[in-house]
Order: structure tokens, then C-alpha cells, then sequence
């Protein structure tokens, strides 16, 4: 993936009871209509706050991992993931890998949540660590490493890997030319496919994805002794065979939706400080080109069958739009926006809570971001039918002049959602040396007036964008 910045500006730069380890126990699903305490909702367009001093930020913040309220005007319930003592007390923890990849598990039909953070084994940490929290309790629990410390991946940093959208224990991770599933419990591996059959021996994978039922997996090809990108690769578990979809231009990335039936790149065909989407049909292979600069789409997630992202050219200040995809591709509308140029909330939106069955307009999805600006940057949650309302959800925290997390990049968010959607999953280096992971609740229902989520309706179709090909 490439590293694109949170822009400050319209320029494009260029993410039953079963005891598990001793710890962690399953058991029936919580209701997952619990409504969370604090946030609170405004305009797009409602005036920023000022931005916390380090120290303000540094005095909610608990010595231990544990539970805490940020103060008023968000009121919500958060929790500290990782500590000092995690690493030494050195800068070992690494970012939260990009908004589209989840940290967090299916955990739906259990108390128990699995969270995975990579504590840099060089940097006095202990490689990808799995920790639990306990949903009825708030206890948070360190596992323990998910390798060996001889292990290969004991050494990686995780970015790329993800959580299945529907098994409870499986992440998927990658093994040169191979994209495998790995059980955080059992420990044990499964190969889904490995590209070398197919496109030879020099050849590896690089920022895949999968649907969530787990039948469809997208990834990059790269040349092993150029490192190039070559263009997107899809397996279709189902028939174990490939689609392969060469680049056309300088590819940066591509993503499979959460249906598996659309695939899109991301790449730069020629178009001016901008890259264009490549939408991909799996069944047919048809392709459809949005060549930009208007009404493309950079940070991007996707959900069933459409996709939401960062329109760096829309007229509104950093706007986030919606594109459908089914039945016909069109342009939807703008779901957030900021009050001006020079702050950005959204520009890494996750939406890793979309639902199966339910309209976009009647979902929502979340973003992060960080800048240095001097007012607050804050986690916000939005309805995808255009509203242009958002739910304030916590600050960030991030000081991009404070030395944790190293460069801009390793300092920005990037933080994710549960499937739930009631759960957000961040880095912050609070103003200090050091990053580390935090959890925030929720409270989702502030969205829908305390309503439970309207049942899906058919999308209004409309002519489509962009040149098929």
C-alpha cells in the first residue's frame, strides 16, 4: 500500500463455554444492541474545536490497560490497549495497519473480542500479540505472542493482515506468494492460494483482501527481485481459479468488495495529481474506468456492492462520497464533508461494520485522521444516504510533532471498526515518545435517533459513470 497522507488541501498525495489459552472463553452472543454512553451529533459544517494541549491529553490517559471517559463533549468509554511495559518502555508499538483491515474479530456469538497489535520484537516487544477483551467484565487481557519467537513472523509487522470477516479465530496474513489463514487459537495454517501455480516462481502477493464469507480474496502481484507492482489478482476459492487484471498505468492498490463480486483498483493512468478507479465485475469481467479527476476515489473501503472514499477534487472541503456499483454503477452522495480546507476527520474511513442485506444509505461508516492543524482531530462516525451529519465520537490524540510512532505516517490513525460497528480500534502517541492502541465504544444508535437500522431497499439506479471496457 502506498503511504497517501491525510490531505490539507485539494492536492491527491501519494489504507456453551470453551476456554481458549487459559484466557479466553466463549460463549452465546451478547445482545449487540447494548447502547454505549456519550458522542454527540453535528453538522458537516459545524465549527471545529480547539485541539487539546499534550498535557490535557496526557491526564486522561490511564497508566495501566484499562478503562477511561473522555471528559465533556464526548463522554465516551475508552480503554488502553498497550503500556510501557509492553515494550520496554520503548517506542515497540506498531500502527494499526490501515482502516479497510480489521484488528478486531467476528465476535458476534461471544463475550470474548480478539485484538491483534504488533509489539516490534527489534524494539523490545514480542512480535503480533493477540489480546482479549471481555465485553461483559471490560477486562483487557495480553494473550501473549501469536508466534514463536524463531518463528518468521514473529519479525513482521503485521501490515496487510486482517481478521475474516466471519470465522472468529482466523486472520489472514501473507506468505510470499501465498495468502494464508492462520488460527490465533489452534495456531495452526491454512494455505487459500498461492500465486507461483499460476504467475510463477517470481512472484509474491501484497495488500490483499477478502470478502466476508470468505469465497473471494484479492491481492497485489509484485515482482520478488523488482518489487514492482504488476496489477490485481483474484481467487475464487469456490472454483480455485484466478481472474487476473494487469495494471494499466503506475498500479497502487486494489480491493475486493465485501460481496466479492467487484473488485477496484486504484492506479495512475495519466490523469493529473489524481489516480483513477478500475471497477472490476468478477462474474462477467467487464471493467469500468473512473478516470478523474473528479469523483474518484483515494482512501477508500467498500461494502457490499458499493464503495465510500476521499474525493480530493469535490468541491466541499475533503469531502467522502459514495459510489454504487449495483445494479449500475453511479455516483452517490456526499456522506461528510469538513467546515474547511485546513482540517481533515474522515480522509481514512473504515467501514469494516458493513452489513450483508442492508441499503448503504441505511449504514454508516467511521474515519481518522491527523494533522497539524490547531484544532481537534477526532474520530467521527456518518450515515452513507448523504445526511451530512456526523456522530463526534473521541479525539484522536495525535501530536505529529511529538516524536511517537516515527514518521507522519506512522503517527496518522488509520483506525478501524468491529463488525459490529461498536467498537473503533486506533494508535495515538498522545502527545509522548510512543504509540500505542486504544478502543473506543461506539455509541452508534446516536445515528439513528436510538432506531434500529431500517431494512434494506433496492438502490435507485442511474446512469453510469466512467467508460466501460
Amino acid at each position: 500500500m502506498s503511504r497517501r497522507y491525510c490531505p490539507l488541501a485539494r492536492t491527491l498525495l501519494l489504507l456453551g463455554s470453551v476456554t481458549i489459552l487459559g484466557v479466553i472463553t466463549m460463549s452465546p452472543a451478547m445482545s449487540q444492541t447494548t447502547q454505549f454512553p456519550g458522542g454527540f451529533l453535528e453538522r458537516d459544517d459545524a465549527a471545529p474545536r480547539s485541539r487539546w494541549t499534550n498535557s490535557q491529553v496526557q491526564s486522561i490517559i490511564p497508566a495501566e490497560r484499562t478503562k477511561f471517559t473522555y471528559p465533556t463533549p464526548y463522554n465516551t468509554e475508552a480503554f488502553r490497549l498497550t503500556i510501557p511495559n509492553d515494550c520496554g518502555n520503548r517506542d515497540c508499538v506498531q500502527y494499526v495497519g490501515y482502516s479497510y483491515w480489521r484488528n478486531i474479530n467476528n465476535h458476534v456469538n461471544s463475550h470474548q473480542m480478539l485484538i491483534f497489535v504488533t509489539l516490534k520484537n527489534w524494539l523490545g516487544g514480542q512480535g503480533p500479540t493477540l489480546f482479549s477483551f471481555d465485553k461483559t467484565t471490560e477486562q483487557i487481557t495480553k494473550v501473549g505472542p501469536l508466534f514463536s519467537s524463531g518463528s518468521p513472523f514473529a519479525s513482521q509487522t503485521g501490515e496487510g493482515w486482517y481478521f475474516s470477516g466471519t470465522k472468529p479465530t482466523v486472520l489472514y496474513l501473507m506468505d510470499g506468494p501465498k495468502l494464508v489463514r492462520y488460527d490465533v487459537v489452534a495456531k495452526t495454517f491454512q494455505p487459500v492460494f498461492d500465486v507461483s501455480t499460476q504467475f510463477g516462481q517470481n512472484r509474491k502477493i501484497w495488500q490483499p483482501h477478502s470478502s466476508d464469507d470468505d469465497l473471494v480474496h484479492s491481492a497485489t502481484l509484485q515482482d520478488t527481485s523488482t518489487g514492482a507492482y504488476l496489477g490485481c489478482v483474484v481467487y475464487l476459492e469456490s472454483t480455485h481459479q484466478f481472474r487476473w487484471y494487469p495494471r494499466l498505468g503506475t498500479f497502487d492498490e486494489c480491493q475486493v468488495d465485501k460481496s466479492g463480486r467487484w473488485t477496484v483498483s486504484l492506479e495512475d493512468i495519466g490523469v493529473s495529481n489524481d489516480l483513477a478507479n478500475r471497477i472490476f465485475d468478477n462474474v462477467t469481467g467487464q471493467e469500468t474506468v473512473l478516470s478523474g479527476p473528479y469523483s474518484t476515489l483515494g482512501h477508500m473501503d467498500m461494502g457490499f456492492g458499493y464503495m465510500v472514499g476521499a474525493d480530493n477534487y469535490n468541491a466541499l472541503p475533503n469531502a467522502t462520497i459514495l459510489w454504487n456499483l449495483e445494479p449500475s454503477i453511479n455516483l452517490g452522495p456526499v456522506v461528510h464533508y469538513n467546515p474547511n480546507w485546513t482540517i481533515n476527520h474522515a480522509n481514512q474511513p473504515t467501514h469494516t461494520n458493513a452489513r450483508r442485506g442492508v441499503a448503504a444509505a441505511d449504514q454508516f461508516a467511521c474515519g481518522s485522521c491527523a494533522d497539524r492543524s490547531s484544532t481537534q482531530n477526532e474520530i467521527v462516525c456518518f450515515r452513507l444516504n448523504g445526511s451530512n451529519t456526523r456522530l463526534v465520537v473521541a479525539p484522536v490524540m495525535t501530536d505529529l510533532n511529538a516524536s511517537g510512532g516515527g514518521d507522519d505516517y506512522g503517527k496518522t490513525p488509520k483506525g478501524n471498526l468491529d463488525v459490529t460497528g461498536k467498537y473503533f480500534l486506533w494508535t495515538s502517541n498522545v502527545g509522548s515518545n510512543r504509540l500505542d492502541a486504544f478502543l473506543v465504544k461506539v455509541p452508534n444508535e446516536v445515528l439513528y435517533g436510538a432506531q434500529p437500522l431500517a431494512p434494506a431497499k433496492p438502490a435507485k439506479p442511474s446512469p453510469p459513470r466512467g467508460k466501460p471496457r
